[in-house]
Order: C-alpha cells, then structure tokens, then sequence
C-alpha cells in the first residue's frame, strides 16, 4: 500500500492531509462537499478500478476527470514512462519527445499545424486566449455560462464545473479589472459579435455541467460570426479533443476553429496541456512574434511519452468500439434508474456520458442547475460508493468509460446503478 501507514483508513488520511492542506485536497471537488461524507484516498488503480487506503475497490467511472481513456496502469503506458524515465525526467532544452508528440497530434487534427506544449488545460487556454488577443489586437472574449476552461482569472466568470458544484458565482481574489473584457453569454445561443471581440472561446461539447451536447447550428453558427467580425473562434477540447475521436469535436461536428486547446488524454494521465492552430496564428508567439509564453516543465518528456503511446494505441477501431459500446451502455443506464421510478437523464456523446437525476431537459447552465437542485445526486453517489462505483463528487461533472471498461464492468454499473436508486427512491427522492 504505496505511502500508507498501517491501519490507517480514509478518514485518518483525510483528517492529515486537512492539516497540511488547505481543505484537504488539491482541487476542490475532491473535498466531496458537494456529496457529503468522506473522501477515499487512492493508493493503487488498475484498469477500470481503483483502490482505497481501506483495501476498498471501486469501478472507477471519473478516470482522473478523463486523463485517462485506456485505464489505470496501463502496459503501453507503463512500458513508455519506464523507457522514458531511464533517460531523465526534466531538461529545459527541447527534447525529441516534445516534436513527435506535436507531429501526432497535428497529424490527427485537421486544419491544426502547429502545436505548443504547456503543463495543463487551464494553461493551454490561458494561452490561447492572449494569442487570440495579441493576433487580433482586441481585448474583449466571449464564453459561454457553464463552460470551464481553467481557473485563470479572466475566465472563472460563469465556470461549470468544481465552480458550479461549490456554488460559487466566479472566485474570491478575483479583481474586478480581470473579467472587465469578459463576456458571458448562454450556451447553444449564438452570441451578437462586434468588431471588438477578440475571440469567442467553448467547449464544443459542453462537459463541465453535466453533459450538454451543441444545438444543431450552434457551432457552424459561431464559426460564421466569428468570419464576420474577424475574430478567433478557440474551441476548448481539453476534455473532448481524442476522446471522441483522432480529430476531436472539430471532426465530427465538421467546424473548424482557428485555435485548439488539448490536455488531459494527451498526457497519458501525466500534467499536460497543448494549444494550436494555424501557423499563420501561431506566428505571433515568441520567440518569432511579440506574444509572450513560457513554461520550465513545458514538454516533459515523461508526459510526452506517455501521450505520443496513447495516441498511438487509441487507433480508429478503438474509438468506434468505445463508441459501440458506450452507446448500449448510456441508455441501459437510464433505463435501469427510470425502471424503478428515478427520473433520469443519461445523454451521450460518443463515450462522453452525463447523468441528470431530474426529467428537466437540459440545452444551457441554466436548465442544467435546474436539474441538478431537482435532483438527488448526492444520495445516489453516496448508494453507488456503499455499492463500490466511484462517480465523481459533483452532479455537474460526466462519466468516462474508456477501454478498460469492458461490456461486463458496464452491465455491472448498471446492475448496481438500479439497486442504488431503489435505495434513493425508498428513502424519498424526488420523481421529477
């Protein structure tokens, strides 16, 4: 049990980590605030599963908030850190790794020729936004209410996500002057532009307030608005970018933006972050351009080497299985809640899964927060961890089923998920 004291269990670890951590843990969500209880702490995952201090095991349906698509531990994965780690974990000078995991993701991204790599989503974002701003010479940025793109300053105004589930209209330290050129408006809604925006940044497929799929037109829609005022269309695929496929949203919604931002499945479950776009674009990025960016730990070559083998592993008959199989496993799920009298919403998108315990139909933030306070989330997470499924801790976070989650460890979620809710509609819950 890797860096656990014996006899101790999940809430002498949470009541340590309290003491030397603020809240006890290194992202809000984790606290379980919003679900109530206590936090386990993972010592081990394999697969589709974790295990707790406790010697608990878990089906795993947060996968590190979609870090990871091939499971925990996985060989490839395992052989390339191995491989990577006898040569040096950090060097601060450019490194093979970084130029053949930029050459695979330009290669599967169409339309995308050059990639920077960073250390996190919320970086890559960053990032891009202050490219999309000193391209166009324009301040003003236009997102969307529930989309999170990364706890920087300018965009936690109307964030989803860890932000919605605690509450929270933006962030305390937060000044005034820092979300002065930020513009939120509602999802799937196509905004009025002026000649003053800078760029119109979204997740193409919302995934940070539950699920919420694009509007038929709401995505070719922007890319026309942004053509016609001259701004930046940035799609931020940190979650959806190879998950749904080699070419991400952008692919399959066939719209194509002119700045990307990536993370998570590109790390292989290591920090990562990457932004991208035209060269053209790009150009405007020191050294060659005026646009400052930097990072020490900027294409580490472990998480390099991690990603470029998942990438490589996740070919194009791999995503369509997942797909397959995602797509018996979402509405089994919702069948098996709504069978014995939980209302239930289980939208997909490719594997991407959402879960509203509510019939409230669900198109933007706002009918999404209506779902969630009609809902009872947190008694059905608290029945499914008794029943050993870890979903994530928030009702406006998704599930994600990756290729260790084979047809049997899904019929057994969906099994366990009908027990659990005839445990919450027993104890009272509400049937709308």
């Amino acid at each position: 049990m890797t860096g656990a004291a014996p006899g101790e269990g999940n809430a002498a670890w949470f009541a340590r980590a309290r003491r030397v951590i603020p809240g006890g843990v290194d992202s809000p969500v984790r606290a379980f605030t919003a679900v109530g209880g206590t936090p386990y702490t993972v010592v081990r995952g394999v697969g589709p599963y974790v295990w707790d201090v406790d010697g608990r095991r878990y089906i795993d349906m947060v996968q590190s908030y979609g870090a990871l698509i091939l499971g925990h531990a996985h060989p490839v994965v395992e052989g390339a850190l191995s491989a990577a780690l006898g040569a040096g974990t950090s060097f601060g000078a450019p490194t093979p790794g970084e130029v053949l995991l930029a050459e695979a993701i330009t290669e599967r991204v169409v339309g995308c020729d050059q990639v920077r790599l960073v250390s996190s989503g919320t970086e890559a974002v960053m990032s891009a936004l202050r490219v999309a701003r000193g391209y166009t010479g324009r301040d003003r940025v236009v997102k969307f209410d529930g989309c999170y793109h990364g706890h920087a300053d300018a965009l936690l105004a109307g964030g989803g996500s860890g932000v919605a589930t605690l509450g929270l209209p933006g962030s305390a330290g937060v000044p005034t002057s820092a979300v002065a050129d930020t513009v939120v408006v509602p999802y799937n809604v196509v905004p009025e532009l002026d000649d003053s925006v800078a760029c119109v940044v979204v997740e193409p497929v919302a995934a940070n307030m539950g699920l919420v799929p694009p509007a038929p037109g709401f995505l070719s829609g922007l890319r026309r608005a942004c053509d016609e005022h001259g701004a930046l269309l940035v799609f931020d695929e940190v979650i959806t970018g190879f998950r749904l496929g080699p070419g991400g949203a952008a692919a399959r919604y066939e719209v194509t933006p002119d700045l990307w931002c990536f993370g998570k499945v590109i790390g292989g479950g290591l920090p990562v972050g990457a932004f991208g776009g035209p060269a053209e674009v790009l150009a405007v990025l020191a050294p060659a351009g005026p646009v400052y960016q930097a990072g020490t730990l900027s294409g580490n070559p472990l998480s390099t080497a991690a990603g470029r083998a998942v990438l490589e592993h996740m070919t194009t008959d791999a995503y369509d299985e997942l797909e397959a199989r995602v797509g018996r496993f979402a509405p089994a799920l919702e069948g098996a809640l709504r069978a014995v009298g939980l209302p239930a919403r289980v939208p997909a998108v490719g594997p991407l899964v959402g879960l509203f315990l509510s019939d409230t139909d669900v198109v933007d933030h706002a009918s999404a927060r209506l779902a969630v306070e009609a809902g009872c989330y947190p008694a059905f997470f608290g029945a499914m961890l008794a029943r050993g499924v870890a979903l994530a801790p928030g009702a406006y976070e998704v599930l994600f089923p990756g290729m260790a989650h084979d047809d049997a460890v899904l019929e057994a979620v969906v099994e366990l998920a009908g027990e659990a809710a005839t445990e919450v509609v027993a104890a009272g819950a509400p049937t709308r």
